[in-house]
């Protein structure tokens, strides 16, 4: 149990409190709080390069500089949302490794919907939607060794009770979810939670492989059956959004017909 350069606080995430009665066997066996730092994606891949064991997780109160995907912010004020990073050693391929951005879906949606009874889904492939709004997103980043994933860190970023102004068009919070309501649940609670389901999904995937996770990413998905539009490097294809394939890309039914197997886009229109 480590406090990192916390300072104890009613208000903060201490690990001491979110080890309390956690009852997992592989993440959140060693927590890590910190006050503020650039990135816990960058902490915990530093973290991770010096030995530290799987399921270690690293939390923050804010980021300066937080990491969404291609290259993107994601705005990270402080005591206003969690922000943690997980240090994971998967013994997979680098194939099968893509399957855990989808195991943290999961995990984030069935968090929220425990703690908080709102209704969040999955947008493919990392975006956590509650009414059509964002508010979580997830990046894992890998250190590989000659072609093997030595370990995986996996970022997420839950938008708590972050004010509009403070968040990019689309996005929202989950006290703005809750509109005339108290927020029901602490930062705390949320955090124990996600740390549990995390537990769950994760060792469903060592045990298992993809059938698991994919079958409730199916359960939880907000794009099974509706047409959408996909940005991929070179151009914008759109379709059906049908289901997931065995390594989580998405299958998209052309209006030729073909299905397209998308395994790196952005999902930008949906109806």
């Amino acid at each position: 149990m480590l406090r990192g350069d916390l300072p104890k606080s009613v208000n903060q995430l201490l690990a001491e409190e979110i080890m309390r009665q956690l009852k997992t066997r592989v993440i959140g066996r060693k927590v890590i709080c910190y006050n503020t730092v650039d990135s816990t994606n960058t902490v915990a891949f530093a973290l991770a390069e010096q030995g530290m064991p799987e399921g270690t997780a690293v939390f923050a109160e804010g980021q300066k500089k937080g990491k969404g995907r291609l290259g993107r912010n994601w705005s990270s004020p402080k005591a206003k949302g969690i922000y943690i990073s997980l240090i994971l050693r998967p013994h997979a391929s680098v194939r099968a490794t893509g399957l855990i951005t989808l195991l943290a879906a999961v995990s984030v949606a069935q968090a929220i919907r425990k703690t908080s009874g709102l209704n969040a889904l999955i947008r493919w492939p990392n975006d956590i939607l509650i009414n059509n709004k964002k508010v979580c997103g997830i990046l894992s980043e890998m250190h590989t060794q000659a072609g093997l994933v030595k370990f995986v860190v996996l970022g997420i970023g839950i938008n708590v009770s972050t004010a509009r102004h403070q968040l990019p068009p689309g996005a929202s919070s989950l006290k703005e979810q809750l509109p005339g309501q108290r927020l029901h649940f602490s930062r705390l609670d949320l955090a124990r939670e996600l740390l549990r389901q995390l537990d769950r999904e994760y060792l469903y995937f060592k045990d298992q492989g993809s059938a698991h996770v994919l079958t409730q990413w199916s359960n939880l998905s907000f794009l099974s059956g509706k047409r959408v539009q996909v940005v991929l490097q070179e151009k914008v294809i759109e379709g059906l959004a049908q289901d997931l394939d065995d390594a989580g890309a998405l299958i998209v039914r052309l209006d030729n017909g073909f299905k397209q197997h998308v395994l790196a886009g952005d999902v930008v229109k949906v109806r």
